[in-house]
């Protein structure tokens, strides 16, 4: 294991892997600061130019654009009041009223300083928990892989936004889609409609960038006909005095601490953490009235906890195949085009990939930190760029894209409708990201099951012979338990009797 983490360490400390670490967070600076746009479509969008990287080059760029851009929400927030992607919005409580003050340059600061420490930490916990769960997975079988497939699905469809039944009909939906070509096992065609183009099955790729790019483009054309937004200007220096961190250093510890913790947890992501360690970091003040008025505070808390999300929620996606968020089901997208089949093989079959991956992360950290104190005054010009432009240069992206996988153009069809279909899955209140997981999870659940069947010769109880299944299923159940009408009446009905002791 000790020789894995060399050989990670040495791939991405080649030329090219730091180059485009470097690249992959400027990228996601500028992403990150643009209003409305979210790394998750920035990663879907940039999916398919790794097809001809190494499978370690690409998940370098990726990663250090998620890294990137989970900090360059915090640039739109503090100088517009608009949080450049949906974790930074906790941020805007102190963040603005410090830039209407003249301190948009110190909220700025202390904003990349948070996150490089959070984002840092969170990829060392990711590097020390990579070999204790290597030497765990090592346990795992068929039977197991099953399990982790079906908790995968209920509890990212339980956690995600919206309602859980909403939820688990878009993790079913997925997993009804993944079923779309040839039977792993049989070869006989399923649900393909005699239409060729369907029998090797849905690209993943093409419905990732359908359903996180199409929608944010149209969103941004419904908005674009709004009043523009003047942003703040930075007239005070962004390196912030070294007393001042080291004040913060508690808060900012604290905060990294829940955003590793929140980010084990499947579904709930960056803006969990954050209102979470915003609202610790006002618990802990001795002044909490100062809070929403400008407390710097309030910005290192939340923004440390949003870059730390991105380790922690790496840790079951490279450890059980279960992506943290969407992001990571995009990385986990990024391994499967490179044939890389995702799970707990990821950490014994592809030791050097994972690595890399992990080493990626804590370079990508201090990529941020150098290429924030360069480039953070250049992305106020960013927030200026029309949303009608970058409506239509996301459209454009997302066309060439998805032409570029198969060089077919009935998959640009397909992608466009699920760029519809997610279009109207926003507007309902229904939250797109299971149904990306159920796409991922689809064949690693169905071919760990027809595997088990073969090894219990055609019977379900083999999977009670597994302790480690057993519990797993079974917090598969109670995710999917209290959705029901029944949980909710005995919780309601425990309420009353609990204030009465």
């Amino acid at each position: 294991m000790d020789n894995l983490v060399l050989v990670g360490l040495t791939n991405v400390m080649s030329f090219t892997n730091i180059a485009l670490i470097l690249g992959g967070t400027l990228l996601g600076l500028f992403v990150g600061a643009m209003p409305g746009l979210s790394a998750t479509m920035a990663l879907a969008l940039l999916l398919p130019l790794t097809f001809g990287m190494d499978p370690a080059s690409g998940l370098s760029m990726l990663a250090s654009l998620y890294v990137g851009a989970s900090y360059g929400g915090s640039i739109a927030a503090i100088l517009l009041k608009t949080p450049g992607t949906p974790s930074a919005a906790a941020t805007v409580l102190d963040g603005f009223p410090l830039s209407q003050q003249g301190q948009a340059g110190r909220a700025l600061g202390v904003s990349l300083f948070a996150s490089f420490i959070g984002g840092l930490l969170s990829g060392i916990a990711l590097l020390t928990a990579a070999p204790l769960l290597g030497v765990l997975v090592l346990k795992f079988g068929p039977i197991e892989l099953f399990a982790i497939a079906v908790l995968g699905i209920t509890i990212i469809g339980s956690l995600s936004q919206g309602s859980v039944i909403s939820g688990l009909l878009s993790g079913t939906l997925g997993l009804l889609l993944s079923t779309v070509g040839m039977d792993l096992i049989t070869g006989t065609p399923r649900m393909t409609f005699d239409v060729i183009n369907l029998f090797s099955g849905i690209e993943f790729t093409v419905a990732l960038i359908g359903l996180f790019s199409i929608p944010q483009a149209l969103i941004l054309i419904e908005n674009a006909h709004g009043a523009q937004k003047v942003a703040s200007k930075i007239t005070d220096r962004l390196i912030p005095p070294l007393t001042e961190i080291r004040r913060l250093l508690p808060n900012i510890f604290r905060s990294s601490g829940i955003g590793i913790i929140t980010g084990l947890i499947p579904g709930t992501g960056g803006d969990t953490a954050s209102w979470f360690a915003y609202n610790e970091a006002k618990r802990f003040a001795k002044d909490k009235s100062r809070f929403g008025k400008g407390d710097i505070a309030g910005v290192a808390a939340p923004e440390a906890a949003n870059n730390a999300v991105v380790g922690g929620a790496l840790i079951p996606t490279i450890a059980l195949g279960i992506p943290g968020s969407s992001s990571t089901a995009i990385l986990l997208g990024a391994l499967m085009v490179q044939g890389i089949l995702p799970g707990p093989n990821l950490l014994t079959d592809y030791g050097d990939v994972t690595y890399t991956l992990i080493w990626a992360v804590i370079f990508a950290n201090i990529g941020l930190l150098l290429v924030g104190l360069l480039f953070t005054r250049l992305c106020v010009s960013v927030t200026r760029v029309p949303d009608s432009f970058v409506a239509c240069s996301i459209i454009t992206l997302c066309v060439i894209g998805a032409f570029a996988i198969n060089n077919s153009l009935f998959e640009v069809g397909l992608m466009l409708g699920f760029g519809l279909f997610g279009y109207w899955m926003n507007k309902a209140g229904v939250s797109p990201a299971p149904m990306v997981i159920g796409l991922i999870l689809g064949p690693v659940m169905e071919t760990s099951y027809q595997q088990s069947m073969l090894i219990g010769q055609g019977n379900l109880s083999i999977f009670l012979t597994s302790p480690i299944a057993v519990v797993l299923l079974c917090i598969a159940a109670l995710s999917v338990l209290q959705a029901t009408p029944f949980f909710r009446w005995v919780r309601a009905a425990m309420r009353p009797r609990t204030q009465t002791e």
